[in-house]
C-alpha cells in the first residue's frame, strides 16, 4: 500500500552502469540484480542486503539526449490521468505522456512551475 504523494522509487539515470554500480557498491556496499526489458537493455536492481532500494538505469538517446547523469525521483499517486491534469491547471507541463510499465505502473514524467522534473506513477498493485 502507498500514500498518495509518497516517493515511490529512486532511479540513477546514467551512461555507464558498471562504473556507477562500482562506486554506489563500494560506498555503500550495494549489490546489484540484472533486469532484462522489453527492449533488450538491462536495469539493474540496487540491493541493500536483501532490500531492493533503488534502480540504474543506462541512458538511451534520443530520450537522453544533453542530459547529464542524475538521480531521478518517483512519486506515488492514487490516479496519474486525473493528476496530470490536476498538474497541467496548476501549471505544470508534460514531459512525457503516461505510459504503462507492464508489472510496475502507469507513468508520466511532469515538471512542476518552477521546472522541477520528477516521474508520477500510480503502481500496478494499487490500481483499481
Amino acid at each position: 500500500m502507498f500514500s498518495h504523494g509518497q516517493i515511490w522509487w529512486n532511479e540513477l539515470t546514467t551512461r555507464n552502469a558498471g562504473r556507477a554500480m562500482e562506486f554506489y557498491g563500494n560506498a555503500f556496499d550495494w549489490t546489484f540484480d540484472a533486469m532484462p526489458t522489453e527492449t533488450g537493455d538491462t536495469y539493474w536492481l540496487c540491493k541493500s542486503g536483501d532490500d531492493v532500494v533503488a534502480g540504474i538505469l543506462t541512458m538511451q538517446e534520443p530520450y537522453f539526449d544533453d542530459i547529464p547523469d542524475h538521480w531521478f525521483t518517483y512519486f506515488a499517486v492514487d490516479d496519474i490521468d486525473i493528476r496530470i491534469e490536476e498538474a497541467l491547471a496548476a501549471g505544470g507541463t508534460l514531459r512525457r505522456p503516461a505510459f504503462e510499465v507492464p508489472g510496475i505502473g502507469r507513468i508520466a514524467i511532469v515538471a512542476d512551475p518552477n521546472g522541477a522534473v520528477s516521474g508520477w506513477m500510480t503502481p500496478a498493485s494499487q490500481r483499481k
